[in-house]
């Protein structure tokens, strides 16, 4: 765990908390089709850089941090049965 930067989890601290007072706390784990809309905003999130935009013009917060926090969920779905969709096939996880 000491190889992990403490900064970059300071950036996921900073999007989770943009999102729990916007929200609630750990609302996040229970959207439905959960793969299907982190996947969205990851992507939007990474789209938005592409242009050129660095800042989320919302949360004030690098678009990159948002980007971090949309990965920590889809792994933290990926590893709690959350349905993982490619092109709209559901794929099983052997356990």
């Amino acid at each position: 765990m000491d190889l992990v930067p403490l900064d970059v989890v300071e950036n996921i601290g900073k999007v989770l908390t943009y999102g729990a007072q916007k929200y609630s706390d750990n609302s996040w784990q229970n959207l439905p089709d959960f793969w299907k809309r982190y996947k969205a905003a990851l992507l939007r999130h990474l789209t938005a850089i592409d242009k050129g935009e660095l800042i989320d013009p919302e949360s004030g917060l690098p678009h990159i941090d948002h980007v971090l926090c949309n990965t920590v969920f889809l792994d933290w779905g990926f590893h709690h049965g959350k349905a993982i969709s490619i092109n709209t096939k559901d794929i099983e996880q052997d356990e």
